[in-house]
This record gives C-alpha cells, sequence and structure tokens, in this order.
C-alpha cells in the first residue's frame, strides 16, 4: 500500500496560501505557520520511506533561524521605541530655547544687545558685518579690524549709521575679510529661539523649527544656550 506524502502538506499549504494582488508581506511565513508545516509534513510521510534524521534536523534548524529573525525584529522594534521616547525627551527641553547655528539671518530685538560669532578660517588685516533689514536695505556695518583665524565674536547694538534705533525683525548679517587677493565672504554663527520640534516617524533626525528662520536638523545646532 502506498501512502501519499505530499497530500497532506498540500492541504495545509493551501491554508496559508496568499491570493494574487496582496501587499509585498506574500512571501513571509511565520514561525507558527512554519511549524504547522513542519508537523503536517510529519504527519503525512510516507512510513515506507520514512524523513531521514539529517532532513528532520535541517528542519527544526530552519525552524530555529525564523524564531530567531522573528525575536531579532521585535528586539529592533523595541529598540526604535525606545529612541523615539528618547527623542520626545529631548525635543521637549529644547523648545522655547536659544541655539546657535550657521545661517546668515536671525530676528533681532533690537532692545538688547544682539551678540554673534564668525568662522574666520585665515588670519585677515580687516574684518567686518554688513547688516541688511529685510528688504535688503543696508543698514549697519561692524568693524572688527585685524583678527586671527578662529571664531571672532561681534555684537550690534541695534542701531543703523546714523545712530538711530531700527524696530526689531529679522535682519541678514553678511561677514567679510580683506585679504591680498580680495575680500572672502565668511560663515555667521547667529542666535535663534526654537519655537517646536519635528519628531521624525522613522527613527530619522530632529528638525528644530526655529523663529523666522524654518527648521534646521539638530547636528546644525552649535550650542544650545538657555
Amino acid at each position: 500500500m502506498s501512502i501519499d506524502s505530499t497530500a497532506g502538506v498540500s492541504s495545509v499549504l493551501d491554508q496559508y496560501q496568499i491570493k494574487s494582488g496582496t501587499s509585498a508581506k506574500k512571501d513571509e511565513l511565520g514561525k507558527d505557520a512554519f511549524l504547522n508545516l513542519l508537523v503536517a509534513q510529519l504527519n503525512n510521510q510516507n512510513p515506507l520511506e520514512p524523513q531521514g534524521n539529517g532532513e528532520f534536523i535541517a528542519q527544526l534548524a530552519q525552524f530555529t533561524q525564523v524564531e530567531g529573525v522573528q525575536q531579532l525584529n521585535d528586539s529592533l522594534g523595541t529598540l526604535l521605541s525606545n529612541y523615539q521616547s528618547s527623542q520626545a525627551l529631548q525635543a521637549s527641553s529644547l523648545v522655547g530655547r536659544k541655539v546657535i547655528v550657521p545661517t546668515d539671518s536671525a530676528v533681532v530685538d533690537t532692545s538688547e544687545t544682539f551678540k554673534a560669532s564668525l568662522i574666520l578660517p585665515v588670519s585677515s588685516s580687516n574684518v567686518y558685518v554688513n547688516i541688511y533689514d529685510s528688504s535688503g536695505k543696508s543698514v549697519s556695518r561692524i568693524n572688527l579690524g585685524q583678527q586671527q583665524a578662529g571664531n571672532v565674536s561681534f555684537m550690534w547694538d541695534g542701531k543703523d549709521a546714523s545712530g538711530n534705533l531700527l524696530p526689531p525683525g529679522t535682519y541678514k548679517f553678511e561677514a567679510q575679510a580683506a585679504y591680498a587677493d580680495g575680500t572672502k565672504g565668511l560663515y555667521t554663527l547667529l542666535p535663534a529661539n526654537v519655537d517646536s520640534v519635528t519628531l521624525s516617524q522613522n527613527g530619522g533626525e530632529l528638525q528644530l523649527n526655529l523663529a523666522g528662520l524654518g527648521s534646521v536638523p539638530l547636528s546644525q545646532v552649535q550650542i544650545i544656550g538657555q
């Protein structure tokens, strides 16, 4: 008498057959389905040609591998969840604080002294900062004179070239340095207030929403102040 060893397995496979037109998960096989298939294969094997020990051990090893991958996925999911919780905590501590970022524009409260800095890669005989209002009009100039290479601090009292106090608003700062071969533009590091923080949904970087400047990634922040 002959027993069809494929009949029982086929019936179990039919239970897990995915209909056409489904999503990309149609090729995935969970550990429970894999175990059911293995048991069905053992129950329906041909008694005249039983499955060898080597094949059985190999299938058990496959089952262990499937289970291990699922446990790894669960661990990664937990890790991602913890990371997102850490991001949320970090974000809540940044809202309302002042940060220093590489930019050429800043929202200035002209009733207070504005403090910023510039990056001077090579020493210069004359360093200065031109200031423009939101319409692009030149309103003031800060002369810093000779400076050594490095971070150079500067301050603005909020007044124009005639000594008149300007209204609060967004101003542009254009730093330049004089060299033998001409004038070179410089990077400025300006303060900005953090209005809100955007959390990434896929484990990406925090985005800081700065007053009057838009969004910048956290990695661009040079200093976090009060």
